[in-house]
């Protein structure tokens, strides 16, 4: 069944409900399929999107031209069971005000704000109207992401402090403040984090996101496709493979390219040992934040061994810049296969042995046993994905939900636990390893011969591609549009950290203060993969 056939019973609903909209074709968005809705119809949309069950996704919107007379352009994507919808609309560059779609999502909170901040759209009905991206980088009257506003922005000699946000409050008999950041004492990122308790019980987390914006959606305008490449690849750098794959993926739908089978395959082998890199390294800064030092340093070594074999078969410990538009930029050499597929065994080994000593330890299921719970009806409501939602309940992952090459010729499992606390994304972690593991070896047993990079094909003017791409956090969504030079006119990469940082703020409720570091790494959300 093609994914008209799938959405024509939503597309007959929103019809009855008085909604106008046509479906237009856009192969370059495939699997999505692509609709034209009402400016006026866009609040609607949103509330039938949520009563037919649709999890939202992203939205993201352009700036079409420098003219007022022109329009802004705005997405929003949508996922049921595995297919995709765009639906798209669009407003008058002067006026640019729509209904907002917040009421019916959650998740769609901050991304709206971001818009709002970035290109100026006006979403009547949200709940907040504070900043959110721009901090006092730019004035009112500013919007970086429309087409007269140059690159390098009009920086004030010092950027005034942010000093008058207005964090919610709660208040009562003993509660009291605690902020944190956005200098942090370790080497994370800078984020600040407002805490309301009482005692040491967490009444209220309010985040405050944006110091790492690196502008990466407006210097992406004008590149060409190896540039977009290397951008997206430093989008997050932990994510880097499934970041530039994303993106990739995006540009040859959008030029109507095919990268060789041998260079799928080796994209796969990279994500999934970038997935197991990840997770192995951050089981053990969650046990470093229980004060078990032991499992800390053994998880950290497991982490530097493999990571170390990355560096000898990709030529970089993350494998960035491996993933080019065509292909990939480098072959595996066949002498690394035996070595690859050794390690796996090895690690499966050493894992179980640390797990055997750690589930034996009373001290670490007391920290990690029934805190940090996201309830699943919140992680729904955000629309979390990855290991955060699976460890609630939400049962997706587009390597088999929405296969694409090579997935759709493997055997993906996928773990899902309900309970929502630290305890589950562990678990989920350490099972999305094996299945990993499991990838990895039918990976090397499978990769085919052939050639690894095709030549580059130069788009169209205004054509477009969508890329969907399971990262280590999960789901990752990359559009690209060109422009009439081959060159981008448009960039939108949207990482798992935007419904991550709002399940934070949730998860946290009713847990102690000295329970949020290991809180927090049980979720991991890139400060830099959210900071466009």
């Amino acid at each position: 069944m093609t994914p008209q056939d799938q959405l024509a019973p939503f597309l007959r609903r929103l019809a009855d409900a008085g909604l106008r909209v046509e479906a237009q074709a856009s192969p370059g968005l495939a699997p999505a399929q692509l609709i034209l809705v009402q400016a006026e119809d866009w609040g609607r949309l949103g509330h039938e999107a949520k009563a037919w069950a649709c999890r939202w996704v992203a939205g993201w919107g352009e700036d079409t031209g420098e003219d007022g007379s022109e329009s802004i352009r705005v997405n929003a994507c949508f996922e049921k069971a595995g297919t995709y919808l765009v639906a798209r609309t669009a407003v008058p560059r002067a006026t640019p005000v729509l209904s907002s779609q917040t009421a019916s999502y959650p998740g769609a909170d901050r991304p709206e704000r971001h818009m709002r901040d970035m290109l100026g759209v006006v979403f009547s009905g949200h709940p907040d109207a504070r900043r959110w991206t721009r901090h006092q980088a730019w004035k009112d009257s500013e919007y970086p992401l429309r087409r007269d506003f140059p690159a390098a922005g009009r920086p004030q000699a010092q950027t005034p402090a942010d000093h008058a946000y207005n964090f919610l409050l709660a208040q009562g008999s003993g509660v009291y403040e605690i902020p944190v950041g956005p200098v942090h004492a370790g080497i994370i990122e800078p984020g600040h984090f407002r805490f309301q308790a009482v005692g040491e019980t967490v009444l209220k987390l309010e985040e405050r996101l944006g110091y790492t914006h690196k502008g990466i959606e407006k210097i992406a305008e004008g590149r060409d496709a190896e540039g977009l490449a290397r951008l997206a690849g430093r989008v997050s750098g932990d994510a880097t493979v499934a970041h530039a794959w994303a993106a990739c993926m995006a540009m040859e739908k959008a030029a109507g390219l095919e990268a060789p089978p041998r260079a799928l395959w080796l994209r796969a082998l990279m994500c999934e040992r970038e997935r197991v890199a990840n997770h192995v390294g951050d089981i053990g800064a969650m046990l470093n934040d229980i004060a078990f030092a032991f499992g800390f340093y053994q998880f950290a070594r497991l982490r530097e061994d493999w990571q170390r074999v990355s560096r000898e078969a990709f030529g970089h410990r993350f494998m960035m810049d491996c993933i080019v538009p065509g292909g990939v930029a480098l072959d595996l050499d066949a002498r690394f296969i035996a070595p690859m597929r050794d390690e796996v065994g090895v690690l499966r080994k050493q894992i179980g042995r640390l797990m055997a000593i750690i589930n034996d330890l009373p001290s670490v299921a007391d920290r990690v046993r029934g805190a940090g719970v996201l309830k699943p009806e919140y992680a729904r409501a955000l629309g979390c994905v990855g290991y955060v939602g699976r460890a609630s309940g939400m049962d997706f992952d587009v390597r088999r939900d929405a296969p694409y090459p090579p997935y759709e010729r493997l055997k993906v499992a996928v773990p899902l636990h309900h309970y929502g606390d630290i305890n589950a994304r562990a678990r989920t972690r350490l099972e999305e390893i094996a299945a990993s593991f499991d990838l990895i070896e039918a990976l090397l047993a499978g990769l085919p011969a052939g050639p690894i990079r095709v030549g580059w094909e130069h788009p169209a003017a205004g054509a477009e591609g969508l890329g969907l791409v399971e990262g280590w956090r999960g789901e990752i969504l990359s559009f690209v549009r060109f422009g009439a030079d081959a060159r981008i006119a448009r960039f939108f990469p949207r990482d798992p950290s935007w419904t991550t940082w709002p399940a934070l703020e949730l998860l946290i409720h009713d847990n102690i203060v000295p329970d949020f570091p290991v809180c927090n790494k049980s979720v991991n959300g890139s400060y830099s993969g959210h900071d466009l």
